[in-house]
């Protein structure tokens, strides 16, 4: 199956997938979060032939919770650590995300809005439906005269440019070459 066939399978399974991860452990938000990272992957790495493709998709969402756990403990360990080395106090716990953490997070919201915003309006409303508002795509495919697999399109492209938003705050990465710029000399 190719990569395109890979995200296709992962559109269709993905609630299967978020119930797989909660029960495994994960809460819904952790759950959504492990999604989005392997619908990242799927869309940015290079998959070989996949006879299964939703056992292999299974085992990545597994293999992401695992990932994502490891690295929490790592950090709150790592963050333990530099708090008992560096207080001789008891450790006092505050849950609340710093003033820091809450702009960063603000500023990261604005931007992943202003991608949404730049999304077709018909993109974007199935998004909010299926994501926000919890709606099947089934249901919202009815609604709009449309079919599932255009629904599962639309949510590939929203999730597309969420995916590309997401490498950008991380810093870590450029643009994907495969998104294309427009108005260059040559029309490319």
């Amino acid at each position: 199956m190719s990569t395109s066939g890979l995200i296709q399978t992962f559109m269709q399974i993905r609630p299967a997938l978020q119930r797989f991860l909660i029960a495994r452990g994960a809460s819904p938000a952790e759950a959504e979060d492990i999604l989005q990272e392997a619908s990242l992957r799927l869309s940015t790495d290079k998959a070989g032939p996949v006879a299964e493709p939703r056992a292999y998709l299974y085992k990545m969402a597994s293999n992401q919770f695992l990932l994502h756990r490891r690295t929490e403990q790592r950090r709150t360990r790592r963050e333990e650590d530099w708090v008992d080395s560096n207080s001789g106090a008891a450790r006092e716990v505050d849950p609340d995300p710093s003033a820091e953490e809450r702009l960063i997070h603000r500023e990261q919201l604005a931007i992943l809005r202003a991608a949404l915003a730049g999304l077709p309006e018909r993109t974007r409303s199935i998004f909010m439906r299926f994501r926000v508002e919890g709606e099947p795509q089934k249901q919202i495919a009815q609604a709009l005269g449309i079919s599932v697999s255009a629904v599962e399109k639309h949510l590939t492209r929203a999730y597309g440019a969420i995916a590309a938003t997401k490498l950008l705050l991380d810093g870590d990465y450029a643009l994907p070459r495969h998104l294309r710029q427009t108005g260059g000399r040559d029309g490319h």
